[in-house]
C-alpha cells in the first residue's frame, strides 16, 4: 500500500479475518488461480490465500505485503505446511521487482498509488513476467465511488479498459468487469486481466 491509512485499514481488516478463520478466496482470486503456475511473485498479497493455494498445488510463492498481520500468517502457515513461499514484509510504493517470474500477481494493489507509480509498477511486473509467462492485474475503475480505504488524493482508478490497451501484444486469457455494491450505497468497479507474454 502507499499509505498508513490503507496499511491500517487492511491491518484492521487481516486481524479480524484471522480471528475468524476466514481465508476463502476472494471471487478475483478464484478466477486467477487456475492460471497460477511456475515461479510466482503475489503482489499485494493480502493474508497470502491466493498463494497458499498456489504453492498446494506445487507453484514456488514470493509474497509481498506491508501487512505485518498478512505477513505473519503467510509465514506460519508456510512453515505448518512445508510450503515454497517466501513471505516478504515491504513498502510498495518503493518495492523493486527482481528476477523473472512465471507469474505475478497483483490482485487489489496498484489503484493504492498515485497514477505515476501505479503505470511505473505496471511497466515493472510486465517487464518481470519471463517469456510465455503470465501477468494477472486488478484494478478498481472509474466509476468507483467507495473511497474508505484511500488516502485522499493518493490513489488511481483505472480507465474502463485501459488494463487491456495496456496489454497490448500480449495474449489475452481473460479479461472482465465486474461491479459490486460497497457500504453506504457506494459502488465498487474492478477490472480483472490474465495475459500471457509473447
Amino acid at each position: 500500500m502507499t499509505s498508513n491509512q490503507s496499511i491500517r485499514f487492511f491491518d484492521t481488516q487481516f486481524q479480524t479475518q484471522v480471528a475468524g478463520s476466514d481465508f476463502a478466496l476472494n471471487p478475483f482470486e478464484k478466477a486467477a488461480l487456475p492460471f497460477v503456475h511456475g515461479r510466482v511473485l503475489d503482489l499485494g498479497c493480502g493474508l497470502g490465500n491466493l498463494c497458499i493455494e498456489a504453492a498446494r498445488s506445487g507453484a514456488e510463492v514470493v509474497a509481498v505485503d506491508a501487512s505485518e498481520t498478512a505477513v505473519r500468517r503467510i509465514r506460519e502457515t508456510a512453515a505448518a505446511q512445508g510450503l515454497r513461499i517466501e513471505p516478504v514484509l515491504a513498502d510498495l510504493s518503493s518495492y523493486a521487482i527482481a528476477g523473472e517470474f512465471d507469474t505475478i500477481v497483483a490482485i487489489g494493489l496498484l489503484m493504492f498509488f498515485e497514477r505515476a507509480r501505479a503505470l511505473a509498477l505496471l511497466d515493472e511486473i510486465q517487464t518481470h513476467v519471463a517469456a510465455d509467462g503470465r501477468a494477472i492485474i486488478n484494478v478498481l475503475t472509474e466509476g468507483t465511488t467507495y473511497m474508505g480505504m484511500f488516502e485522499p488524493g493518493r490513489y488511481y482508478l483505472f480507465g474502463g479498459n485501459e488494463l487491456e490497451e495496456r496489454f497490448t501484444g500480449w495474449r489475452i486469457l481473460l479479461s472482465k468487469h465486474d461491479s459490486f455494491d460497497a457500504p453506504g450505497k457506494t459502488r465498487k468497479e474492478f477490472a480483472t486481466i490474465v495475459a500471457r507474454k509473447g
